[in-house]
């Protein structure tokens, strides 16, 4: 399943993959931030409240101490109701010390209580709930309600009762005051348990979160590459073999994205070029074979020339010599004598039918070297009318008589006279060149067909094989 979901993966498109890079990659910052910025607030918030709560003991040791001054000061006033040699002392003093003390109580107190009303929102509930804090404020002002309600008797220093209440609730107040350091240090001893082992936790989560970032990051490296990177360096490795001649080389990407689509084209276009350049390497074999044979004809054409030139002398030297021994069979052999002797006469005739053949075969050989004369003599490049059916048919006669065409036939059709303004050397050329290359591409006993029409103001000519 994983591997399916991989190759998956792999066919998105580049734009898909790089969207996945990036989504994975704010991923991993927002853990990393997240990580981070929990641990940065909650220091925040507990060294906040740690000041706060700092703050709070010298407004919680005031009050106790003014609680204790205001007890002392209570014990004081009642201190001359115990000795006697003292009851006749200043009474009156003490009794304005003790609401002194009394008001230095309350002092103390709302300035305490105003230290618990400021600054609550950013506080660690677990040492900055101030419920037994407010508690006990709460009690110690019901404390210094009764006691307010007692001292305000004006004999309250002489009646025993509202002495002994009024003492009961000082202590309460005292014991009351004693509770708000015990509070926060209480507190303090649970909470130092507690974040020791929520700190641990938080050590293990940060590492998880930073291993499992590592993670991510290697494993968002490890795609990158074999998305992006792998395919280019793929790409780049079979440019290079290509433009160095290695045109059978295709590129093989393994993906359905736009690296795959840039493989294909590269290949397509490899192709194409590799499909040109054969055909251009066909052209240009053709070319150099057409080129062979023009050049192979043109020499042909240059020693058929002086052949042909040679070879006239001595044909004409045939033929005037059998002229000549006609003449002289004549005179020698007379109608008389041929007369009177029919064998005579027959021996005679065979000699002159042989004479005029040789005279024949020997004026056939003098046209066809004169017309390979007039075919290899280079004129001039003016055009003027010719008569094409005879210019294709003296050609056709030409080559008929060349040996390694004598078992391929030629079929030449002309229906009616056509005339062309042409350079007669320079078609003759061109119809030699089609008939050749007909000839050449037959089988034995095969046959070429050549026509010739008038199309308005074109001569058409048509050679089949």
């Amino acid at each position: 399943m994983r591997d399916k979901e991989v190759v998956m993966l792999a066919r998105w498109p580049i734009r898909y993959k790089l969207l996945f890079g990036v989504v994975t990659l704010s991923l991993i910052v927002a853990l990393l931030a997240f990580s981070g910025f929990r641990g940065v607030y909650a220091y925040r918030t507990l060294a906040s409240t740690i000041t706060h709560r700092a703050a709070e003991m010298p407004s919680a040791s005031e009050l106790t101490q003014a609680v204790h001054e205001l007890r002392f000061s209570f014990k004081r006033v009642g201190l001359p109701r115990d000795i006697p040699s003292l009851a006749d002392s200043q009474p009156g003093y003490m009794q304005y010390e003790f609401r002194n003390n009394l008001t230095a109580v309350r002092t103390a107190l709302d300035k305490y209580k105003k230290h618990l009303t400021s600054e609550q929102g950013n506080l660690d509930p677990r040492i900055g709930n101030l419920a037994k804090e407010r508690g006990t404020v709460q009690e110690i002002e019901r404390s210094l309600e009764t006691i307010d309600r007692l001292h305000h008797q004006q004999d309250w220093v002489f009646d025993q009762v509202q002495y002994d209440l009024l003492g009961d609730e000082i202590e309460r107040l005292y014991q009351a005051s004693s509770e708000l350091p015990a509070h926060l240090q209480r507190r303090m001893s649970a909470f130092r348990d507690e974040v020791r082992g929520q700190y641990r936790i938080w050590i293990v989560m940060t590492w998880t979160a930073s291993i499992l970032a590592g993670v991510m990051m290697i494993t968002l490296g490890a795609l990158f590459y074999f998305w992006v990177v792998q395919p280019l360096r793929v790409l780049i490795r079979s440019s290079r073999r290509v433009a160095g001649g290695d045109f059978e080389h295709r590129v093989q990407i393994d993906s359905h994205d736009e690296m795959a689509e840039m493989a294909r084209a590269l290949n397509a276009m490899t192709s194409r070029f590799q499909e040109i350049r054969e055909d251009l390497k066909r052209q240009v074999q053709q070319r150099t074979k057409e080129v062979v044979r023009s050049e192979q004809l043109a020499s042909v054409g240059f020693l058929a020339a002086g052949v042909a030139h040679e070879i006239n002398n001595p044909l004409a030297s045939i033929a005037m010599a059998s002229e000549s021994l006609e003449s002289r069979v004549e005179d020698v052999f007379e109608d008389d004598a041929l007369t009177n002797d029919p064998e005579l006469a027959a021996e005679v005739a065979v000699i002159k039918d042989y004479l005029r053949k040789i005279q024949k075969e020997a004026f056939r050989c003098k046209g066809i070297t004169e017309r390979l004369l007039d075919f290899s003599r280079m004129s001039d490049v003016e055009r003027h009318d010719t008569d094409m059916r005879s210019l294709v048919q003296d050609v056709i006669d030409m080559v008929q008589h060349l040996g390694q065409y004598r078992r391929k036939h030629i079929v030449f059709r002309c229906e009616r006279y056509v005339s062309a303004s042409v350079n007669d050397q320079e078609i003759k050329q061109v119809v030699l060149n089609l008939i050749t290359n007909a000839l050449d591409s037959l089988e034995p006993d095969g046959t070429v067909e050549v026509s010739l029409n008038r199309q308005e103001n074109w001569a058409e000519l048509i050679v089949q094989d």
